[in-house]
């Protein structure tokens, strides 16, 4: 199996597994306990809160650990309205689901919000943001890089414009931090989400940067722990494993860029010499490193993906419900019709990606891309 779905998860890290296995066998203590072995599962965490608030350019009383994406994005808009009681919200048509959701509940609470639309590169409109500012915009929250393009979007102009305007800004940088260079260091984002299973952590843990004077209520009610903002007994070694990502990341973020930069464009290059029908979904540049989507015209790439399953692990992008296909909203968003999104397919190399993997995941592809041109198109495409 070639795995080029690294945008959907990443492998653990050897040296992540060792730290957590380590901690699972001797720190196991319960961090608000006052004994030895609770000071030294407390050790752990506050070991690792220095690493990764290190990594990321912040204080370490800014970190707060969570159980992954989908809480820290939770927190930072409800935790943001609750504190404000009402008010007007901005985000982007393109937010993972933990952000469009979570922003279609705070509407049924009577909050508004805006959804900027992006251009046909999938960047966020940076004057439909600036237009849609009104006095009492209490939250702008958009992602640094899309989930299914890779797209980098504009968070530097965006923070600038909440930040003239007084407005909370949320960046989600769940497919962001490890994959490229990034540092909170001067910036005005005051909320920003972490996800260690997206550069070769742990499911299953996070963390949301919090800036100082930033005015966030919690979501869940227990004891108090994460300085009373994220109760319940942390997960220690999966902290642990966190720390030892951001600690690797930090150390090979400059190898780990060109690597999957190059292997990226090996893997389109070599697509499009054997398939010359094949078009970029995205902004050439403006991306992760190891980002790849692509449509093949003619094709279902839930098709494509079902061929090729054993040998390449992919991603379509779309959704199946009830046996039937959905087009990516995100795709749609940019313009992309129902078959140019559905003939869409993503492709996410990682840092122990090889050549030799690329040159075959190109010929398996090829190879099936030329069988299924040979049948008829289903009438039907099935969902598995």
């Amino acid at each position: 199996m070639i795995y080029l779905d690294n945008n959907a998860t990443t492998p653990v890290d050897p040296e992540v597994s060792d730290a957590m296995f380590s901690c699972l066998k001797r720190d196991f203590g319960n961090p608000s306990s006052s004994h030895l072995l609770g000071k030294k599962a407390k050790e752990v965490i506050e070991n690792s809160r220095e690493i990764i608030a290190n990594f990321l350019g912040c204080r370490r009383d800014e970190i707060y650990f969570t159980s992954g994406g989908t809480e820290s994005n939770n927190l930072s808009l409800i935790g943001i309205a609750l504190y404000h009681k009402k008010g007007h919200i901005i985000t982007s048509a393109i937010e993972h689901p933990s952000v469009i959701n979570t922003c279609l509940h705070l509407e049924s609470l009577g909050f508004d919000v805006t959804y900027a639309p992006v251009d046909g590169e999938g960047i966020v409109k940076l004057d439909e943001v600036r237009q849609s500012i009104r006095k009492n915009t209490i939250l702008i929250s958009v992602m640094h890089s899309n989930n299914e393009t890779g797209v980098i979007q504009p968070v530097e102009e965006i923070s600038a414009l909440a930040k003239e305007h007084g407005i909370t800004f949320h960046v989600d940088a769940a497919q962001s931090i490890g994959k490229m260079h990034f540092s909170l260091a001067g910036s005005p984002v005051d909320l920003m989400t972490v996800v260690s299973h997206k550069f070769y952590g742990p499911k299953g843990i996070g963390a949301l940067y919090v800036k100082n004077g930033t005015n966030l209520k919690p979501i869940l009610f227990g004891a108090g722990h994460e300085m009373g903002l994220r109760p319940g007994t942390e997960n220690v070694s999966g902290i642990a494993g966190l720390g030892k990502a951001c600690e690797i990341a930090k150390r090979d973020i400059k190898l780990r860029v060109s690597h999957t930069t190059h292997l990226r464009d090996m893997l389109f290059n070599s697509l499009r010499s054997n398939i010359p029908d094949i078009k970029l979904n995205g902004h050439e540049t403006k991306r992760l490193p190891n980002t790849l989507n692509i449509r093949i015209p003619g094709l279902t790439s839930i098709d494509l993906v079902e061929n090729i399953k054993d040998q390449v692990a992919a991603s379509t992008g779309s959704a199946c419900h009830s046996g039937k296909q959905s087009p990516s909203s995100v795709l749609k968003n940019m313009g992309l019709s129902d078959a140019e999104a559905l003939s869409s397919i993503r492709l996410s190399v990682g840092k122990d990606n090889t050549e030799e993997e690329i040159k075959k995941a190109v010929e398996t592809i090829t190879n099936a891309v030329n069988e299924m041109n040979k049948k008829p198109a289903a009438k039907k495409p099935v969902c598995q």
